[in-house]
């Protein structure tokens, strides 16, 4: 489903990226995984061309989209998830959910999404005239993955999906992530709580200072000792 080919992206003197080639295969979980700075966030805003590549190949479902611009990705259902979420603080839950379909032009189907969202989060269905900069910080996160999930994406890319959550909102979110995967929608994954992240996704790569370090089969880089000594505590 997504191709990644000697990827490189700079920030002035900076190799933010350095050459990374991976895949993403239709129906998986992948996960990038590494510590700050290691280019996890590059490599999403690079894909849904939101920042210049200096160099590099990026083909999904099967089309050439190095070049395509990023409101193009999104009608060709390539959707993000932001780090920080960037939810319309001002508008009601409601209102940021139908603010995920703007793009589509299947109107008929977009209730009938909007009630699936709703199954997927009671939360939002219980909050849904509520003005969204009253929400806590997990409710945040879940009105941001069922803003994306309006556009009806067929690649999810997750940017750091647990970051500044309570742990009971940390668990919460990771098995709507593997619901999500569950009912269709194959998702690139990048996630500082490497644990959480390997133990849901299929496969997985490592980067360090903007390369690929390492990758493979989830479960066993979560028994790989060096792993575990770098990203799981030990």
């Amino acid at each position: 489903m997504l191709k990644v080919e000697n990827l490189s992206v700079s920030y002035g003197a900076i190799n933010a990226l350095r050459g990374i080639s991976f895949d993403v295969k239709e129906g998986e979980i992948i996960s990038l995984i590494g510590s700050n700075g290691a280019g996890k966030t590059t490599t999403l805003h690079a894909i849904s061309n939101i920042i210049k590549k200096q160099s590099g190949k990026v083909i999904f479902a099967g089309q050439d989209v190095t070049n395509v611009s990023a409101d193009i990705i999104v009608k060709r259902n390539l959707i993000q998830v932001p780090e920080g979420r960037r939810i319309f603080l001002n508008m009601s839950v409601k209102e940021n959910l139908e603010m995920g379909a703007y793009t589509r032009t299947d109107k008929a189907n977009i209730k009938n999404d909007l009630a699936k969202v709703y199954e997927l989060f009671p939360r939002m269905k219980e909050r849904i005239n509520q003005i969204s900069g009253t929400l806590s910080g997990g409710e945040l996160q879940m009105l941001a993955m069922g803003r994306a999930l309006m556009a009806n994406p067929k690649l999810l890319l997750l940017d750091e999906p647990s970051m500044g959550l309570a742990p009971i909102f940390v668990d919460e979110i990771f098995n709507i992530v593997k619901t999500i995967n569950e009912t269709g929608t194959t998702i690139l994954l990048v996630e500082q709580n490497a644990y959480k992240a390997l133990s849901i996704s299929n496969r997985a790569y490592i980067l360090e200072t903007g390369a690929i370090i390492k990758s493979g089969d989830a479960k066993q880089l979560i028994n790989d000792p060096a792993v575990k000594e770098a990203y799981l505590g030990g």
